[in-house]
């Protein structure tokens, strides 16, 4: 029943992020293109830089949380049951996102970015082996 909702929920979910990641939460062209590349440094500049604790949570933990279910893909595709194949899956697919945002100016390629969702997806891997593991039980 879990296995079947997610198998539909999936697709319009990836979407979803895919409009938000391209043209929701008031994202604007660029003029210019940007990328950061400095790991770790770039959030803790904006976290400095931030006034508002919603924005800091909203946008470093919503990194992380809005990918968590890409840890589930197993159920999906078999093959990224395997999480060395998930990982280099989805770190492949993410940088080329952010490589999209990048081209198009719809968004900044930030190392950050691909740190964090690439961090829940390791996450969602983890809480789907815990249930594998108790559905198998």
């Amino acid at each position: 029943m879990l296995k079947k909702f997610y198998q539909i929920t999936i697709f319009p979910y990836t979407l979803f992020l895919l409009y938000l990641m391209f043209l929701g939460m008031g994202r604007f062209q660029f003029e210019v293109n940007v990328i950061r590349i400095e790991p770790v440094f770039s959030t803790v500049k904006f976290i400095e830089n931030t006034i508002r604790w919603w924005d800091i949570v909203r946008i470093v933990l919503g990194n992380v949380l809005m990918f968590i279910p890409f840890g589930f893909l197993g159920w999906v595709f078999p093959k990224l049951q395997d999480l060395k194949c998930l990982m280099y899956t989805f770190i492949s697919s993410i940088v080329i996102i952010e490589g999209m945002q990048y081209f198009t100016r719809l968004g900044i390629f930030e190392i950050d970015d691909i740190l964090l969702n690439s961090f829940g997806v390791f996450i969602g891997y983890q809480i789907h082996k815990v249930i594998e593991n108790k559905l198998s039980v």
